[in-house]
């Protein structure tokens, strides 16, 4: 029989305590989502408050290896607005889409805005319609049709199909789906309902008044002469028209006027703010790291409520929310600690970029700056995720900075987010008449000693949607 027995053993194991889980998690929250948890905190833990007495300060730190002085804290800055035009309709091909640019088409653009109400583009038009007195099938009808509208404001669905949709109940007709389009195609935002962006121009040229200037070609621009239009070939649609010079710039911008996705006024995605949660500027001393104090939580110990907590048992819970609230203060002290460190890292590496700009990126990646801080790459990822960057050239996400590099031909690595910026420069300076290739972008930045492949430059210039050469040239009317 064998008997019970004691033995001792020596080992290692890492064991994540609860402090810090609580670290790692606040660490990867974005500004906003933390604030929103302290004050969920702040309504369930009777140990913290509110701190409206204590200014908020600035944590700050130089580019260069001295120490800061303290400094008062920066006005508040307003959040950035990043806004959706609206206009870069992926669904349109080139052929199709006035809109295109191959230049600075940004002039001929109207800017249209979401509705701020928060209604959908089905709600909107759901509503309508139960204001148009029409009887109970048209309704029927009408609902099936808005059902097939896309959040674009087009009818993504046959019109057979749409009537099959409604059986065994109802029955339509092809004719009477149709009809009950027309109905729809005339409520708001105009242009709804169409079946083609041909069609969706005309829905909104119909309601100008007949005797607009241009409108007539206007008209049949939308109706049979949107490739050229599209493709600038001016002469070419003044040749179809028949018209003269003056009635043509009248007719391309009334069709420029029309919205090219009219779903997008209603239901288009609400401007997005981006609250900066470190500030970069330049003093004489270098390039100085402050950490938005708009962003930084102001909570801190109740006292009042911890010097009651003693030693009895009947004070259990009222420890563990005293414990549960130091932990807090000490893991947003790591956070603001650890952001501050990851923040001046990538500044003292980024130098070159915020002098002079995207060509002067230098390739950085995780290991640089967590070989840097003495911290796991997994700890930078996590703070560099969500959180943003007030410079001077702009506000960027921490991610932003990290890139992989070229190879040179001198054993240098240049940063791909620079030599995007490079081919952007070359295309942007070269001669209209003779746009540069692929292959003699790739032979200049040889030449300047970064080998990069015609494929990869092809790559890099689609994903900065630059046309091809034999479109810009087509582009530029030669």
């Amino acid at each position: 029989m064998l008997k019970p027995s004691l033995q001792l053993k020596l080992g290692q194991q890492l064991t994540m305590t609860p402090q810090l889980q609580q670290a790692i998690r606040l660490l990867q929250l974005p500004t906003i989502e933390l604030q929103a948890h302290i004050r969920e905190l702040l309504e369930s833990n009777v140990m913290l408050e509110q701190d409206e007495d204590t200014e908020a300060g600035t944590y700050e730190t130089l580019s260069s290896a001295e120490t800061a002085p303290e400094t008062a804290a920066p006005p508040e800055e307003p959040p950035v607005e990043v806004v959706d035009d609206g206009w870069s309709d992926q669904s349109v091909g080139p052929a199709e889409n006035p809109w295109s640019s191959g230049g600075s088409g940004d002039e001929d653009r109207q800017q249209e805005f979401a509705d701020a109400t928060g209604q959908s583009l089905r709600e909107h038009l759901l509503w309508q319609l139960e204001l148009a007195r029409l009887d109970a099938r048209d309704v029927a009808i009408g609902r099936a049709v808005v059902d097939a509208i896309n959040d674009d404001g087009y009818l993504s669905e046959p019109l057979d199909v749409i009537g099959a949709s409604l059986k065994p109940e109802l029955d339509p007709s092809v004719a009477e789906v149709e009809r009950v389009l027309g109905i729809v195609q005339m409520l708001d935002p105009p242009g709804v309902g169409a079946r083609s962006v041909s069609e969706c121009l005309l829905l909104q040229l119909d309601q100008l008044e007949p005797a607009t200037p241009g409108l007539l070609s206007a008209k049949a621009i939308a109706r049979h002469h949107l490739e050229l239009l599209a493709e600038r070939e001016l002469t070419a649609l003044r040749r179809e028209l028949r018209t003269s010079d003056e009635e043509l710039e009248t007719a391309v911008a009334l069709v420029r006027a029309c919205q090219p996705r009219p779903g997008s006024v209603v239901s288009g995605s609400s401007p997005e703010y981006v609250v900066p949660d470190v500030f970069v500027r330049r003093t004489p001393r270098g390039w100085s790291v402050e950490i938005n104090a708009a962003t930084l939580p102001r909570v801190r110990l109740n006292q009042s409520y911890a010097s009651l907590v003693g030693r009895g048992t009947s004070h259990a819970s009222m420890r563990a929310q005293l414990q549960e609230a130091r932990w807090l203060l000490k893991s947003l002290e790591i956070r603001n600690d650890t952001l501050t460190k990851v923040a001046r890292s990538i500044v003292e590496r980024q130098s070159e970029f915020l002098d002079q700009g995207e060509e002067y990126m230098r390739p950085m990646i995780l290991r640089d700056i967590a070989e840097a801080i003495s911290m796991h790459e997994s700890t930078v990822s996590r703070v560099t995720s969500g959180k943003y960057m007030h410079t001077p050239r702009g506000v960027f996400e921490l991610r932003y900075f990290f890139s992989s590099q070229v190879e040179g031909n001198d054993g240098s690595g240049t940063s791909s987010t620079a030599i995007r910026a490079k081919i952007r420069k070359l295309i942007r300076e070269e001669d209209p008449a003779a746009p540069l290739s692929d292959s003699r972008i790739a032979e200049l930045l040889s030449g300047e000693g970064i080998p990069v492949a015609r494929r990869t430059v092809a790559k890099y210039r689609e994903t900065m949607g630059l046309a091809p050469s034999n479109e810009r040239r087509r582009v530029n009317g030669k």
